[in-house]
């Protein structure tokens, strides 16, 4: 295999520069504010010179860099410039695994036929990002995911790197603590820290101890010390997916449960649109809460069908009212054992199309009745609403409102 990874600079915060070039050269942080509660999406390398980094605390990014330029992400404008690198990307890759809005990896063994090639398109890829759409990314080429993986990483931002060998990754990996290796986060860290297991090669020679202490997975990281990876580059299929959700976080937490009930409308909408979208359809809805305690409960429940929005919603309405009620920084709706859309049985459609009438009719009364208690008109603008952005400007307005 020969596999390429390339992985944005700092995506969000590199597409806000890029249109407002004042902010270039200043610490942007992408996220929350500091008055809200939330945290980094994404920062510039000037805020990564404070300590700032992504998944931190709101809170905690203002006391290490309290002179930064804070912002709201606007994920509409990133998806439309993901949409574009995927273009390039898909131009040169017989297949393409997406890892987020920023991040695939590539398999150019067709296309590159050798590692000659794969650096040429690597480079090609680099060139195209920058001219086309003004931005950075840093790209590794290797063997295997994981190997292709480390070499971006490798000279980032802006960088290019390779690791061709299971030899030559073992020769750069050795020495480093357990952290560099794929998938190790800090608690599988912690743990191998206090069986003395700190480095690349305390594995390597340590590994039925690591298996013994981790199961499957230590299988995986002693494995992946020797530079072993054989998983193909498997492209995205909705159809593989083990559930469809949105939730949202809110800039101040949420006592109001009748407010929150009303949001469950608009993210039950929201899924069930995308779910039609890729022509799936669930048989269970679950609910997720995160308190403002940080702490997070999913409560779920088996229906017939999550054919209709309706039913999604009810489904989570009802969960909702069988949960603890105190203050919400988070609420989420899912659904889940997904399978494609049926046609149905031409028996019985008079029956389906009746019952969807009467849904459709329960469902405009709903939205009219959320728009007025709230002063929002959603005729006609559904489509419009359901864009990342809006739905959580319009969640906050509502909360704001409520």
């Amino acid at each position: 295999m020969i596999i390429i990874h390339v992985d944005m600079d700092a995506f969000f915060a590199a597409v806000e520069i890029r249109d407002d070039p004042s902010l270039r050269g200043k610490p942007l942080i992408i996220g929350s504010l500091p008055n809200e509660c939330g945290v980094v999406a994404t920062c510039s390398y000037e805020a990564r010179k404070y300590g700032v980094h992504s998944a931190m605390n709101i809170k905690d990014a203002y006391r290490l860099c309290p002179n930064g330029i804070y912002m709201h992400p606007h994920m509409d404008k990133y998806k439309a410039v993901s949409d574009a690198l995927h273009v390039i990307w898909n131009s040169y890759a017989t297949a393409l695994e997406s890892v987020a809005y920023d991040e695939a990896y590539l398999d150019v063994t067709e296309r590159a036929k050798n590692f000659d090639g794969a650096r040429e398109i690597a480079y090609e890829i680099k060139r195209r990002t920058r001219e086309e759409l003004g931005l950075s990314c840093s790209v590794g080429v290797a063997y295997s995911k994981s190997a292709a993986k480390t070499a971006s990483e490798e000279k980032k931002p802006n960088g290019y790197f390779e690791i061709l060998t299971p030899e030559a990754f073992v020769s750069l990996m050795r020495d480093r603590d357990v952290r560099a290796l794929y998938t190790v986060g800090e608690k599988t860290a912690e743990k191998l820290h206090r069986s003395g297991i700190r480095t690349v090669r305390d594995i390597q020679e340590r590994r039925e101890e690591v298996v013994m202490l981790l199961g499957k997975q230590g299988q995986w990281l002693a494995s992946l010390a020797f530079g072993i990876d054989d998983r193909p580059v498997t492209p995205y299929r909705p159809e593989d997916a083990k559930s469809i959700g949105r939730e949202v976080t809110f800039q101040k937490d949420v006592d109001n449960y009748s407010l929150l009930k009303d949001i469950l409308l608009l993210l039950s909408l929201s899924v069930d649109r995308r779910a039609k979208r890729v022509g799936l359809h669930g048989r269970g809805v679950s609910l997720k809460i995160t308190y403002a305690d940080m702490k997070s409960i999913t409560r779920s429940q088996l229906v017939f069908s999550t054919d209709s929005p309706l039913e999604v919603y009810r489904t989570a309405a009802r969960l909702l009212d069988n949960v603890e009620h105190r203050p919400a920084r988070l609420i989420g709706v899912s659904i889940y054992n997904l399978s494609a859309e049926r046609e149905p049985q031409i028996s019985i459609d008079e029956l389906i199309e009746e019952k969807t009438h009467r849904s459709e009719n329960e469902l405009s009364a709903l939205l009219s009745s959320l728009g007025a208690r709230y002063g929002l008109d959603f005729a006609g603008n559904l489509d419009k609403l359901f864009k990342a952005d809006t739905l959580h400007k319009t969640i906050e307005y509502m909360r704001r409102h409520s």
